[in-house]
């Protein structure tokens, strides 16, 4: 057993893969920690280890109070709960088929322990790719399909990458632990790959001062559009189709929000605000080969009954 992690199963099937997650820092829409939550209890997948991070973490720097420190609830002075930080291992799949699933706090010291100890499980089960999700904010289109931007380990994978309609990052700055990993990971000839969703969030500010922005806690949308891009990837036979409902009720919930501002504040032209962004932004929607033959073959039998 190991001082790093601890894998209680090793789970048998030709093929696998892991989608992994954190509670960090690039996790707007939730779509780093929500994610693989869904994921996680849509298909059942079953706890099969952890690692063992205790001293990734700290507890205190003066000005993060609620950022580091757990979180407690108290009733009458009696502990109700206790958060503690978790990384741990799920996985779903058949003898033909894995997928294992990572949901994880985001270390904040000995980030190389904690690196090693995730790529040596991820070797140890035998996965073939790992691919990372995360959410930045921006003030993108919110009825549009999800712009990603995507960092990965090996310079290989960047062909077939392309063909994911994503966005290769250019980013310069602090690093994420997903573009952290991408690092260590082509230091150990690892396939990672990170998806980063475009998360819509507008700062009305510059309108009124007296409007709120406003930004997307869980952004259905955008897990749904990853979720397409990874199933494909992974080639698995996940139905979404409980995601894409909930992704058009969000979709129809900031409409909603978006007449209640105009009928509030007319004159402050949020839907003009919101129509330039759209003119302003290509679209780059993901439409796989198999996907393009079923929309041509299904509009060529609408057409045909059309003038039959």
């Amino acid at each position: 057993m190991s001082d790093t992690f601890e894998l209680w199963e090793t789970p048998k099937a030709r093929e696998k893969y892991l989608l992994a997650g954190w509670h960090q820092w690039a996790d707007a829409g939730s779509v780093s920690s929500g994610l693989p939550q869904y994921l996680i209890e849509k298909t059942n997948a079953r706890r099969i280890g952890e690692l063992n991070a205790e001293e990734s973490y700290l507890f205190q720097i003066p000005g993060t109070h609620h950022f580091l420190r757990p979180q407690v609830k108290l009733e009458e002075g009696y502990r109700l709960s206790m958060s503690t930080h978790n990384n741990e291992f799920f996985y779903t799949g058949d003898a033909e088929k894995g997928l294992a699933i990572f949901l994880g706090d985001e270390p904040h010291m000995r980030v190389e322990q904690y690196a090693d100890a995730f790529f040596d499980v991820v070797e140890i089960l035998g996965v073939r790719r790992v691919v990372a999700v995360g959410g930045v904010y921006g003030a993108v289109p919110y009825d549009k399909d999800r712009e990603v931007a995507c960092v990965y380990s090996l310079k290989e994978l960047k062909d077939e990458l392309s063909r994911y309609a994503l966005q290769f990052s250019d980013y310069e700055g602090g690093a994420t632990i997903c573009t952290y990993l991408a690092d260590r990971a082509e230091q150990r000839g690892i396939e990672f790959v990170a998806f980063y969703a475009f998360v819509p969030a507008y700062d009305l500010s510059q309108i009124s001062n007296s409007v709120q922005g406003f930004s997307i806690e869980n952004d259905f949308k955008a897990w749904y559009d990853l979720l397409r891009r990874c199933t494909h990837m992974f080639n698995l036979a996940l139905d979404l189709t409980d995601l894409e409902a909930e992704s058009n009720r969000l979709l129809a919930s900031i409409e909603e929000e978006i007449d209640r501002l105009e009928e509030q504040s007319p004159g402050l032209q949020i839907r003009e605000y919101i129509t330039t962004l759209s003119e302003d932004f290509t679209e780059r929607r993901f439409i796989p080969l198999g996907d393009m033959w079923t929309r041509g073959l299904r509009d060529l039998f609408e057409d045909n009954n059309g003038n039959g």
